[in-house]
């Protein structure tokens, strides 16, 4: 059999190598080179480079003419448009499937902080304040996430883990996407425990052209769709004025997905109750931002997407996929260009 010869410009611990290795068939050949710019690679490697695992370094495949597959170390693809390898006849696959329990977690978070006044309370903290009963009664009496709306924009993995917990907490959950879940799925990478688990199907479901329409009836809009051309701004001034003057935006998508302008009216006027924003146009954000002084906003430095599971996750999704591609079959996550992800 042909050897497979895999290059990995992600640093990863020789462990972690060494393992994926072992789960591996005897002519898959991984090289294993640290590397932000196609140029660090040499020559000789990417004439023999049939897979490849990156976050930052893609080659034009005119140097790397071997190369039929490149496996993300991103849940988007968004920043290979108009690249020479988006255009290109290269498979790409994302990490689309690993994060979901702990993306649905921080969701849940961010609607219990709201809920009862959480951000409220550490204000209070850093000034040493004890208010009154009655300042108590009317600003700390919490607004109970069970019975309340979640809006979730994106139903794919992680939209419908966000689904399953809401219901879990007796939340009625609407889900903004372009297809019903379950139909016409993408085939994606599925973590075991979460596989067949009830309560993921939404309540009602929406079109993203009724977006309006379903943010209006909700208490939370959590965000969680992929960042591509159509859904640049998608939250934008008209969106906003239509949520509830008590709803409140979670952003753990991209921060490109909103339109941060009109948000950043939209909370100081009191169109919207709160915002809870994972996710930026400008990363780092700037000090100069106005949401770093907003008391009804919670910030928090891109970290949705981290767990302690991370890497045996992406390792057992790259294995799959790897041998999936052995065998000449559909990968898992495959990005399709003509949605952008």
């Amino acid at each position: 059999m042909e050897p497979l010869h895999v290059l990995i410009t992600r640093e990863f611990s020789a462990d972690w190598v060494n393992q994926l290795r072992s789960r591996l068939p005897e002519n898959v050949r991984i090289t294993q080179q640290t590397a932000d710019r196609p140029e660090e690679i040499l020559a000789e490697i990417w004439a023999t480079v049939n897979v490849l695992y990156s976050g930052a370094c893609y080659p034009d495949p005119t140097i790397a003419s071997r190369l039929g597959w490149v496996q993300l170390d991103t849940a988007g693809a968004n920043h290979l448009l108009n690249t020479p390898l988006w255009h290109s006849q290269v498979h790409l696959t994302t990490l689309n499937g690993v994060a979901p329990p702990n993306m649905g977690e921080v969701a849940m978070l961010m609607m219990l902080a709201f809920g009862h006044h959480l951000p409220q309370m550490f204000q209070g903290q850093l000034v040493k304040e004890w208010p009154t009963f009655q300042q108590r009664w009317d600003h700390y009496t919490p607004r109970e996430i069970r019975g309340s709306t979640v809006c979730v924009v994106g139903y794919g993995n992680i939209g419908r883990e966000i689904g399953r917990l809401s219901h879990a907490f007796g939340m009625r959950v609407q889900a903004v996407d372009r297809v019903l879940s379950g139909e016409a799925a993408n085939l994606t990478y599925q973590i075991p425990e979460l596989a067949g688990l009830p309560g993921t199907e939404p309540d009602a479901f929406f079109l993203p052209e009724q977006l309006i329409e379903a943010v209006g009836q909700a208490d939370y809009v959590a965000l969680v769709v992929p960042y591509t051309t159509s859904t640049h701004h998608m939250i934008n001034e008209q969106v906003l004025r239509a949520m509830r003057p008590e709803g409140v935006l979670i952003n753990i998508a991209r921060g490109g997905v909103v339109d941060e302008e009109a948000l950043i009216r939209a909370l100081r006027e009191k169109w919207i109750a709160g915002a809870a924003l994972d996710v930026f146009a400008e990363e780092p954000l700037p000090a100069s931002s106005p949401f770093w002084e907003m008391e009804n906003v919670v910030i928090s430095p891109h970290v949705a997407g981290l767990t302690s599971h991370y890497y045996e996750r992406i390792q057992d999704l790259f294995c799959q996929n790897i041998q999936r591609y052995i065998a000449g079959q559909p990968l898992l996550n495959e990005v399709q260009r003509v949605r952008q992800y």
